[in-house]
């Protein structure tokens, strides 16, 4: 074997204390506990856990610095014990829309990338389906749209005609369709609402995309799922309600799934609106006395998985005068894993079994790519991280993002990750990045996706 990894290893079934993972070829080739198989080289963890590297299904790479910004994203990702990121299709400056756009991505990916990349393609006005086929041929993972304009070349709003039209393209096939779910006539009411009474701050922010918005978006999307029999997946589901909704549709028969980010999880406009301001501005919203609810959902199997919605934009992004101007997301790629895991143990929890279950498993077999990713299983990419327990306060200018700017600045993390592997290969020693630019590859959607078995239901 070329490399034995010691720890307590975590695979689908269970928790290997005195365990290892033999790896050959970039694969794993071997698990198990006790004595091990010999090995070129090995490396002795103790008592941490090791677990399936994470895939965070929605990142935004490209966002500020083009194509090149795969490589500060890709080294965060890799910091952070994400070994495959799955990104957004709303490039700088130009969306991947047609196969030219894919193939330069792709290339991109191969010039520039630290963590392994699957992508999201898109539709827009200009091309409409023509191109569907061809991007799913050439390895897309998934499709998103987007029901409110941010941008409008890049990030455009997608009517229901051409979702419509999308979804009964995409109904014969296993690929999802994401939607960035708000109502914009709600929305943009709203915010001039809240300007002309002169509201303004991160509360203002969050009233005025109202949880109605969001609904409402969510539920006119459901109904053309449920019409179209594609697989619908808002992409970002701020309140336990929105994931009922979709779970009451899917019990109609729609194939219907919801995804929550990190953020959702951890922080309250109310608590800490005051303290963050546009530091904690994403959208939807991040509101007021969710955060019970969406782990409610959890308990309860409302949710598919957890993701960063990682954001690329720098601070100087944040530092306007009004709330409304200011950019909106936040970096997360170093985040996504230890404040998943804290927050978890902190609710009493298993949060080794529900990281492993909602930032690796679960992605992975949403994105199609759980034949090589999301597990620690014989076959599969050997793609592991190093967690290690203890209290680590997070500092964003430690991050690797170029960036360095965080909400979760300041915050006590349960685990830090020490460690991580790409394919076999070491990547992040706890301190510094180990691989070069192009050691990540594009990762096509190979394997059935989430409704092809009756696991992938439950």
């Amino acid at each position: 074997m070329e490399l034995l990894i010691k720890g307590r290893i975590v695979t689908p079934d269970q928790v290997i204390d005195n365990g290892w993972v033999a790896i050959d070829g970039g694969k794993i080739a071997a698990i198990g506990s006790g004595e091990a198989p010999a090995a070129e080289t090995v490396d002795d963890r103790g008592r941490s856990l090791i677990l399936p590297g994470a895939v965070d299904g929605q990142t935004h790479a490209t966002s500020y610095k083009g194509l090149a910004g795969i490589a500060d994203t890709t080294r965060s990702a890799i910091a952070g014990g994400v070994t495959t990121l799955v990104d957004m299709p709303y490039d700088n400056p130009e969306p991947l829309d047609r196969p030219e756009r894919l193939d330069a991505k792709v290339a991109a990916i191969a010039e520039h990338a630290h963590a392994d990349m699957a992508l999201y393609g898109t539709v827009t006005r200009e091309t409409n389906t023509a191109n569907v086929a061809a991007l799913i041929e050439g390895g897309v993972a998934a499709f998103k749209i987007s029901s409110f304009e941010s941008n409008p070349v890049r990030f455009p709003r997608i009517g229901e005609d051409l979702t419509l039209d999308l979804l009964e393209v995409l109904a014969a096939t296993d690929i999802p369709l994401g939607l960035h779910n708000e109502d914009q006539e709600i929305v943009l009411a709203r915010i001039a609402k809240a300007k002309a009474e002169g509201r303004n701050g991160i509360v203002a922010h969050a009233e005025a995309r109202p949880e109605a918005a969001e609904l409402a978006a969510t539920g006119q999307f459901a109904a053309l799922g449920l019409a179209s029999g594609a697989h619908v997946h808002p992409v970002h589901l701020s309140t336990e309600a929105g994931l009922r909704l979709l779970r009451a549709v899917a019990e109609l028969g729609a194939r219907a799934t919801g995804e929550l980010c990190v953020h959702y999880l951890w922080l309250d406009a109310a608590r800490d609106g005051a303290r963050l301001g546009a530091r904690m501005k994403v959208n939807p919203p991040i509101r007021s006395l969710a955060i019970e609810g969406l782990w409610q959902s959890i308990e309860d199997g409302l949710v598919a998985f957890v993701s960063s919605d990682h954001s690329s934009w720098p601070i100087d992004n944040k530092l306007v005068a009004s709330i409304f101007d200011a950019g909106a997301g936040v970096p997360g790629l170093e985040t996504l894993v230890p404040a998943f895991f804290t927050a978890a143990e902190r609710r009493g929890l298993d949060a080794v079994r529900l990281t492993a279950d909602y930032l690796a498993d679960r992605p992975a077999r949403f994105f199609g790519i759980a034949d090589r990713k999301g597990a620690i299983e014989i076959g599969r990419d050997a793609d592991l991280i190093a967690l290690e327990q203890g209290a680590f306060t997070w500092d964003e200018a430690e991050a690797h993002d170029g960036l360095n700017w965080s909400p979760f600045h300041g915050e006590t993390f349960t685990v830090r990750v020490a460690a991580s592997w790409l394919r076999g290969a070491p990547a992040w020693d706890g301190t510094n990045i180990l691989n070069s630019a192009g050691s990540g590859r594009f990762v096509p959607r190979g394997a059935t996706g989430w409704y092809a078995t009756e696991r992938d239901k439950g």
